[in-house]
């Protein structure tokens, strides 16, 4: 096949540009994508354009010349988001990774290519870029072509995902700023002389972004049923649907929520999994690591020679082992609130040890499956938050009676004792304020169930709550991570919004540094 691939997509400053590679470096980039060549020709050739795809979404180094540590693909932007909110806690700074995502002291380092807001950009535009090469392909498609539909319903999918993410990090949230400055849309393959976009507003994003996960939907259902339709770390068509609950939950399309995370629901074909505080083992239930367990919708499968060892998931995670960016140098715990508001019957407390020496509130949820390779896999996607989002909508909807049973089903399974008969959809300004609210319970078990999972800042920012750390949670006394003088409590501050990498206006004559680059400061 190598014969087949012309170039390897690269995202230089925004317009998406190729350059030629050696067959050497195409067997190895995890970024390949096809160019000059269609679907008809080879749809084995857009399957290994598609594994490079997600290949990148899992592999340190690639998408910055600097700080690979904290730049692992999906996960590592799951936790960046993560330590940007309230609930995951960073006793230490350790060797630095992740703790400016923290202390939301990265904004002024727009100008460097070894930081979040360029690792993102480029991220997010290389798997946009590739995507873009594989959706002109669809022409024409033989209604009957299930294994080309099941090809360009991932590109769609691919696009939708990462556009989404693209607007959440460098727009603010999408209620009540549909007219603000977003990000340069790009639908078309692109070359060394393409022009760059201007950016488009955050309605026109979506637009785009709803467009295109309805695509996939579309192509994936239909495909479903093919031989090629089994391989978790793939967008099959329950993932697809599990994206477009996320993309209208945050548009607080409550219908499309509902719609699309029942009926990944109603598949059967993923199950709850139990947590069981006595039985710790690969599969228990109790460790998120891997990607064979019946409730994962999607995640990466790591083999040994994939391994991130150092720079993954899991090296800043475990507490079993001497870990620089782990237990030794800078401890993972909850806000001891969240912990509390569990009830004592409920097994997933061992996910945690309030009882640590050295940090209280350590997380004991995530370890290497294999320490001595480095292995875990990488969990993206689980049917445990299809029930949460299908109770969040139907709450938002008036139907009480199913988000109790929706949350009731989940958390059961987790605690016998807990019941909800709650109503409401009340939340209060502040994280920490509580109203009682149906809703509210629905949220505080979304909390505790994706801690370390989703990125916590998504919740906060599209519910327009702010937050305040304290000691009291177990936030280390550090000015900087407390975020002292700083407007966490403001849902509609600038601070959350990531500055534009300069390497885009440097790149992009129809972007201006002076006139379309987000705020540096915490206020426009």
């Amino acid at each position: 096949m190598k014969n087949i691939f012309k170039y390897a997509m690269i995202c230089v400053a925004g317009v998406l540009m190729t350059t030629a590679c050696s067959e050497d470096q195409l067997e190895t980039s995890p970024t390949t994508a096809v160019s000059g060549t269609t679907m008809t020709e080879s749809s084995d050739a857009a399957m290994i354009a598609l594994n490079g795809i997600y290949r990148s979404m899992y592999t340190s180094g690639w998408s910055t010349s600097g700080n690979t540590h904290q730049c692992f693909g999906i996960s590592a932007y799951a936790m960046c988001a993560d330590v940007m909110g309230d609930d995951f806690i960073m006793k230490a700074s350790g060797s630095g990774w992740f703790w400016y995502d923290a202390t939301y002291d990265v904004k002024d380092a727009f100008t460097s290519s070894a930081w979040r807001s360029y690792d993102l950009w480029f991220a997010f535009y290389q798997w946009i870029s590739n995507a873009n090469y594989l959706i002109a392909m669809d022409q024409d498609v033989d209604p009957n072509d299930f294994d080309k539909k099941y090809v360009l319903g991932q590109a769609y999918a691919i696009r939708a995902y990462s556009y989404f993410m693209l607007a959440q990090y460098f727009a603010r949230t999408y209620k009540g700023h549909e007219s603000e400055p977003c990000v340069p849309l790009y639908t078309e393959p692109t070359t060394a002389n393409t022009k760059g976009h201007p950016r488009s507003n955050v309605q026109e994003v979506y637009d785009q972004i709803n467009a295109d996960i309805v695509k996939a939907v579309e192509y994936l259902e239909q495909s479903q049923n093919t031989s090629l339709d089994k391989d978790k770390s793939f967008i099959t068509y329950p993932v697809a649907l599990g994206l477009q609950a996320r993309i209208a939950l945050t548009q607080e399309d409550w219908a499309t929520a509902a719609k699309a995370s029942e009926a990944v629901i109603a598949l059967n074909k993923y199950t709850i999994q139990e947590v069981s505080a006595s039985a710790f083992a690969v599969n228990s239930g109790n460790f998120i690591n891997t990607a064979s367990a019946g409730n994962v919708m999607w995640a990466a499968s790591i083999i040994a020679d994939q391994a991130g060892m150092y720079a993954s998931l899991y090296a800043h995670m475990e507490t079993e082992a001497n870990m620089y960016a782990g237990y030794d140098k800078a401890p993972k715990v909850i806000n001891s609130d969240l912990y509390n508001m569990m009830g004592a019957a409920d097994a997933r407390r061992c996910w945690w040890n309030p009882k640590d020496e050295e940090a209280p509130y350590l997380q004991n949820k995530f370890h290497f499956s294999s320490m001595s390779t480095y292995l875990g896999d990488y969990i993206w996607m689980r049917i445990e938050e299809m029930y949460l989002m299908a109770a969040e909508a139907e709450c938002m909807l008036g139907h009480d009676a199913q988000a109790q049973q929706y949350l009731n089903t989940l958390v059961q399974t987790r605690d016998p004792e807990y019941k909800c008969d709650k109503t409401g959809t009340n939340l209060g300004k502040l994280t920490s304020d509580r109203t009682g609210s149906l809703r509210e319970a629905i949220i505080d078990q979304r909390r505790i169930e994706l801690w370390g999972e989703y990125g916590r800042i998504y919740d906060i920012r599209r519910l327009k709550q702010g937050f305040v750390r304290s000691t009291k949670q177990g936030w280390p006394n550090n000015e900087g991570i407390l975020l002292t003088n700083r407007p966490s409590d403001d849902p509609e501050s600038y601070m959350w919004v990531l500055t534009i990498p300069q390497a885009e206006f440097d790149g992009n004559e129809n972007m201006d540094g002076k006139t379309d680059q987000n705020p540096v400061g915490d206020a426009k």
